[in-house]
């Protein structure tokens, strides 16, 4: 029998990886279903088929959870954000593409990102793994706009604090659109572009 290394190396999961896995699902089921503050984690452990004390084997407390889930979900965003920071395309091209990941990744779990926002000023880890990523995201922002031209200097009109309104613009507005419907989503992905090519110079 292979050792959990061995597992690890060979990309297969563990049985306790899959139900961890489960439990995140079914977080992610749950909240479409109920507030994240009615929630129990009895409720989570009764969707996945465990008793209450295996379920606290794998996660503390419906916080810690939700910490896991939210992770999981912004680690697919931490990746793209990284790609849009070295995409060698047109500033105008990267911009569509930067954009179009983050509108999928809402789309796919725009629901999860909500009350991880929601619950951050109650949950630390929330709120440090939420600026971890805006940090990436205006990593990326940042040098999409030196490329097309924005000085990258200090003070408030450097490529860097442009890049953090710029972030925070498509964050509110995502936030905002994606608890409306896919199709105001889809209309706010397309005015997030509109402002950030301006902002670079770029005439849309």
């Amino acid at each position: 029998m292979p050792d959990k290394a061995v597992r690890r190396r060979s990309g297969a999961p563990s049985k306790g990886d899959l139900r961890e896995l489960k439990i995140l699902e079914v977080l992610e089921e749950l909240l479409a279903e109920k507030s994240f503050d009615a929630l129990t984690t009895g409720d989570i452990a009764e969707r996945a088929g465990l008793s209450r004390a295996s379920m606290y084997f794998y996660f503390s407390s419906k916080q810690e959870a939700l910490v896991a889930l939210f992770a999981r979900t912004v680690e697919a965003l931490h990746e793209k954000s990284r790609a849009a920071a070295g995409d060698p395309a047109a500033p105008a091209d990267a911009i569509a593409t930067a954009l179009r990941r983050t509108r999928d990744r809402w789309h796919e779990h725009g629901l999860v990102m909500r009350v991880a926002i929601d619950q951050s000023s109650a949950i630390p880890e929330l709120g440090a793994l939420w600026r971890e990523t805006a940090e990436i995201f205006i990593d990326a922002i940042t040098a999409i706009l030196v490329r097309a031209g924005v000085p990258d200097g200090d003070g408030p009109a450097g490529a860097r604090a442009v890049a953090g309104a710029v972030c925070w613009m498509i964050e509110r507005t995502f936030y905002h659109a994606s608890a409306a419907s896919p199709e105001a989503l889809d209309q706010a992905a397309e005015t997030c572009r509109v402002v950030w090519l301006r902002v670079a110079g770029i005439e849309p």
